[in-house]
């Protein structure tokens, strides 16, 4: 099993509506914002080579689907589709893809699925050979999305999906497509139903905890839609990895791949050993801290 981070196409937002009620003076700290106050970050991607014999792919960042005047209102940097750079830098295309894991189906985590925008076309689905997994509880929020995350879908995206034939629903830990090699758990501070898969002594952390700065419990995103029970979920989600030694791996975090967990005396969680890439790597070692 190798591992390798794949970037997306990249973004820039609004570092408040990034870090919620957290004040400009400490988030500025972290990631210094342009003169829109925009903040960089990325839509990183997790491929998993020779997963029981398949190549698995965590996610697709958002892709180049958004007309340009849509690409400009969010943010989004470049106009080819990134993530398809990516996969050839590391061997593949997305017909070599055999599954794809999707935390959720907000546009900045699925939207790589479909071919970049062409004028006067519709939206087409990429990767014509995979298994999509998604959590079926966020499945029926995307078919019938409140109106505090309408925004967040592709509107166009769920019935592809459907129609592919190739669509899996998970309820519970394990997926019948990639069986007991990937674990998956589930939160609802961001997102209803969202879920995030442990695979090979990773978790990718997708909206639960978008990069380091967000490992510290009261940080939150604008975007949440129960920031209280994000926090708490957040801290459950922490001490389970951090007892077992699972690295996090990071979608939005536009320095770092891949990181272990740390807490000091005071109980405060932070990382160490921070990845900015992956290129092949191994798993980490069984419990490795």
């Amino acid at each position: 099993m190798e591992l390798f981070s794949l970037l997306g196409n990249s973004q820039r937002l609004d570092g408040g509506a990034m870090f919620g009620n957290a004040p400009k003076a400490l988030w500025s700290r972290w990631i210094e914002p342009d003169a829109e106050n925009r903040i960089p970050l990325a839509c990183r991607c997790l491929l998993v080579k020779d997963l029981d014999g398949r190549n698995v792919l965590f996610e697709t960042g958002i892709g180049a689907f958004f007309e340009p005047a849509l690409r400009e209102r969010y943010g989004v940097v470049e106009s080819r589709h990134v993530l398809l750079d990516s996969l050839a830098e590391a061997g593949l295309t997305d017909a070599d893809i055999d599954v794809v894991v999707l935390s959720h189906l907000h546009f900045d985590h699925a939207g790589g699925l479909l071919a970049a925008w062409e004028e006067g076309k519709p939206l087409r689905l990429l990767f014509p050979n995979a298994r999509f997994v998604a959590g079926a509880e966020h499945w029926r929020r995307a078919l019938k999305p409140h109106p505090r995350d309408r925004a967040s879908f592709v509107p166009e995206l769920q019935p592809l999906l459907e129609a592919s034939g190739r669509l899996e629903l998970v309820e519970g830990e394990y997926s019948r497509t990639l069986g007991e090699s990937v674990r998956f758990f589930f939160s609802d501070g961001h997102t209803p139903g969202l879920m995030l898969a442990e695979v090979g002594g990773v978790v990718f952390c997708a909206d639960l905890i978008p990069g380091r700065f967000w490992v510290h419990l009261p940080i939150t995103m604008g975007y949440d839609r129960w920031p209280e029970k994000l926090i708490d979920e957040k801290r459950t989600f922490l001490e389970d990895k951090l007892a077992r030694g699972v690295r996090l791996f990071f979608t939005h975090d536009h320095e770092c791949a891949l990181a272990r967990i740390t807490r000091d005396e005071r109980g405060r969680f932070g990382t160490a050993d921070e990845q900015r890439t992956l290129h092949g790597t191994p798993p980490p070692a069984a419990g490795e801290a």
